[in-house]
């Protein structure tokens, strides 16, 4: 029998971790099964992020995803049900292929946060890191962390969606 077959059939569970660094800065971690390349994907094309961005158990549905993922790009999305619908759009600021990724927050005016994801390969494996710089302690205490809170569901979501990339 082959033992990496036998490692395989049982999927490694993997922690999110979601931290209030500073004043003004929320980072959450999670190690991914998957190469670099493969979860870049998932966050730069339309069509992967849309299967795996909104939580499902918040029953809401990603009606529109429009990226245009280099640097000067812009991107779009409008999440909700029914008439409840909300938008969050803004530019992306840097664009490495398989490694970085960083767009502004404009959906609350010029002071929007900043947010940089790194994808960091270790074995096969993804160290993603996804930082949300606010302007001021009173913007990240107006936001709250319930956006951060919910990329553990998030992040189940897209684990599912790397295992079918994969394959």
């Amino acid at each position: 029998m082959d033992a990496r077959k036998g490692s395989e059939a049982a999927p490694m569970r993997n922690r999110t971790t979601v931290e209030r660094k500073s004043d003004r800065e929320v980072v959450v971690t999670r190690t991914f099964n998957a190469p670099a390349r493969i979860v870049f994907q998932a966050w730069t094309r339309p069509e992967l992020f849309k299967q795996w961005w909104v939580p499902k158990s918040m029953g809401m549905v990603l009606r529109s995803c429009d990226m245009d993922a280099r640097v000067g790009g812009r991107y779009r999305l409008v999440f909700g049900h029914d008439s409840n619908l909300q938008e969050f759009f803004g530019t992306y600021l840097e664009v490495t292929p398989h490694s970085r990724l960083v767009w502004t927050n404009e959906e609350g005016g010029a002071d929007g946060p900043v947010t940089t994801v790194t994808f960091e390969e270790q074995a096969g494996r993804t160290l993603l890191v996804m930082r949300e710089l606010h302007p001021s302690k009173e913007a990240l205490d107006a936001a709250g962390t319930g956006a951060a809170d919910a990329m553990r569901e998030t992040f189940e979501q897209l684990d599912g969606l790397l295992v079918t990339l994969a394959a």
